[in-house]
C-alpha cells in the first residue's frame, strides 16, 4: 500500500508518513480489541478511571513535544500551548461523574422483586477523529468509552497522524493494555469494509458530512450505531443591549482562532443596526491587531491553515462574494506572510447576503461575514437558513431573552456572551446536516453504553 503522506503546513515539508494496514492486519487489530473487552470491562470501574488518568497525566508530561508537534502538523501557533486545559478539564469531569452515570438504577429491591436497569460496554469503539482540534475531539469520546468497559481504536487524520501515536503511548505507559486502545492507520477502503463486516460496536466520527454521508453508507443494515460530528456555519447575534466590547472580542476571537478551523467557530453574524457601526469598525480593529505568521514565532497569533487546499476554499469564496458585491474590510497587504498557500490572511466581509456561499456554506477558515437587522424575527430567520445546526452566539443583557431566542433557534447548543466553547457538564451535540448523536456530560456515557433491564424474581 502507498504510504500517506503528512505535508506541514509550516513549510510545505513532508513532516511524517506512514503506510496503512492491509486489510487483513485490520481485521487482527479489530479482533483483538473484541477479545480483550470482556477483560477490560470486567476490571473494577475505579481501576479503569485511575488508568485513563493516568494515561493523560503521561500525556501532559510529552506538553513541549506535543506542542512541537502540532505547530509542524496544522499551524497552530506555539504560544497557544496545545490542547491541555480542554484535555484535562474533560477528563476530570467525565472521570467525576462515572461511577453516578454508570450505577443501575434501581427500581425496587424487595423480598419479592429487584428490578433496575444496568448500563453495559457497547464493546469495541472505532474513534476516528479530525485534525483541527485532534486531542481534544479525541479526548472526547476516547475517555467515557475507557471508562465505561470499551476497547478503543482511534483512526486519526492523516494531517494529524502523530496525535493517535502519542495518546496510545501515553495510556500504554500509564498501563492500559496495548489490546484495550490500538491507534491505526488506515486507508479509506479498508475503514468502510471494517465497519460494514459488523467490526465495531459504536463509531463516532469527526469530520465532513461527506465523510458522514460515507460512515452511515457503510454501516448500512449493519444497526451499528453512531456518533457523527459533522460540518458547521456557526451564527452570532449582537442584540441592542448587547455589551459591544464583550461581544467584538469574544466573536472575533472565536471566528479567528486556530486560523477559523473550529468546528463550533463562528463564521457570520448579525448585529442590530443600533450598533452594527460600531461593531464592524471594532472589528476590524481587533483583527488588524492579529500577526500571521511562522507558528513558532512567539509574537504570531495566526498560524498557517492545515493545508494549502483548506485555505484555497477560502479564498474562492471570498473571492465568489466580492465578486457578488460584497466589501472586503482587511487589507491583506496588512498581513505580508499571506503567501497565497497554506498561509492566509484574515478576512471580514460586510454588503454580504445569503446569496453568497461565504455565508451559507462551511468555510472553516479565518473569514466572518456580518450583516446588519433590524430585529430579533429577522436574525432568528436568518440563523436558521442553514443546512447546519451546531452551537448559537446570543449577546444580549437578559437570561429569559436569550434562553426564549435560543428555543426558536435550530441548534445543538445556545450560548449567550459567550462562543466556540465546550462545557464538559453539557452535551455536545448537533442537528441537521451538523450530524447526529453527542458527547461529553452524562449523555457521553450513554452513548458509548447500552441499557440493559433485570427483572428478578424470588419464587
Amino acid at each position: 500500500m502507498s504510504a500517506i503522506q503528512l505535508i506541514s503546513p509550516v513549510d510545505g515539508s513532508v513532516y511524517a508518513e506512514r503506510v496503512p494496514l492491509s486489510p487483513d492486519a485490520a481485521r487482527a487489530v479489530a479482533a483483538r480489541a473484541k477479545a480483550a473487552q470482556k477483560g477490560w470491562a470486567a476490571r473494577p470501574l475505579a481501576e479503569r478511571i485511575a488508568l485513563v488518568r493516568q494515561g493523560v497525566a503521561h500525556l501532559n508530561a510529552m506538553k513541549d513535544r506535543v506542542v512541537d508537534e502540532l505547530a509542524w502538523q496544522m499551524g497552530r501557533p506555539t504560544r497557544f500551548g496545545g490542547e491541555f486545559g480542554g484535555v484535562n478539564a474533560r477528563t476530570d469531569y467525565m472521570a467525576e461523574i462515572a461511577a453516578q452515570t454508570l450505577a443501575p438504577v434501581m427500581i425496587e429491591d424487595s423480598a419479592t422483586f429487584r428490578r433496575y436497569i444496568a448500563r453495559e460496554a457497547l464493546g469495541v469503539v472505532f474513534v476516528v477523529a479530525p485534525w483541527n482540534y485532534p486531542y481534544l475531539t479525541a479526548i472526547n469520546t476516547l475517555v467515557p468509552a475507557l471508562i465505561a468497559g470499551n476497547t478503543v481504536i482511534l483512526k486519526h487524520a492523516s494531517q494529524t497522524l502523530l496525535v493517535g501515536e502519542r495518546l496510545a503511548e501515553a495510556f500504554h505507559a500509564a498501563g492500559v493494555p496495548e489490546d484495550v486502545f490500538q491507534n491505526v492507520v488506515l486507508d479509506h477502503a479498508t475503514t468502510e469494509s471494517l465497519i460494514a463486516s459488523r467490526a465495531f460496536d459504536f463509531v463516532n466520527f469527526t469530520g465532513s458530512v461527506a465523510g458522514g454521508q460515507a460512515m452511515e453508507r457503510a454501516a448500512a443494515g449493519t444497526f451499528t450505531p453512531m456518533g457523527l460530528e459533522l460540518g458547521g456555519k456557526d451564527p452570532g447575534y449582537v442584540r441592542a443591549d448587547a455589551n459591544l466590547e464583550a461581544a467584538v472580542d469574544t466573536l472575533m476571537d472565536g471566528a479567528m482562532f486556530n486560523a477559523g478551523q473550529c468546528c463550533c467557530g463562528i463564521e457570520r453574524i448579525y448585529v442590530h443596526e443600533s450598533l452594527y457601526d460600531a461593531f464592524v469598525e471594532k472589528s476590524v480593529a481587533w483583527v488588524n491587531a492579529l500577526k500571521l505568521g511562522n507558528p513558532f514565532d512567539a509574537a504570531s497569533t495566526l498560524g498557517p491553515m492545515a493545508n494549502k487546499r483548506f485555505a484555497k476554499v477560502v479564498r474562492d469564496q471570498v473571492a465568489e462574494a466580492v465578486a457578488q458585491g460584497a466589501k472586503p474590510l482587511i487589507d491583506p497587504a496588512h498581513f505580508p506572510a499571506d503567501d497565497g498557500g497554506a498561509y492566509l490572511a484574515p478576512q471580514i466581509l460586510v454588503n454580504v447576503t445569503h446569496d453568497m456561499r461565504v455565508m451559507i456554506e462551511e468555510s472553516f477558515g479565518p473569514v466572518v461575514g456580518i450583516m446588519k437587522v433590524s430585529s430579533d424575527e429577522e436574525a432568528l430567520r436568518l440563523m436558521n437558513d442553514s443546512p447546519y445546526g451546531l452551537t448559537a452566539s446570543i449577546w444580549t443583557q437578559d437570561y429569559d431573552t436569550a434562553a426564549a431566542l435560543g428555543a426558536q433557534i435550530q441548534t445543538g447548543t445556545v450560548f449567550m456572551n459567550r462562543a466556540d466553547y465546550l462545557d464538559p457538564a453539557l452535551c455536545w451535540t448537533g442537528c441537521k446536516d451538523t450530524g447526529r448523536g453527542g458527547s461529553l456530560s452524562f449523555l457521553g456515557f450513554h452513548s458509548v453504553t447500552r441499557p440493559k433491564s433485570y427483572h428478578l424474581k424470588k419464587v
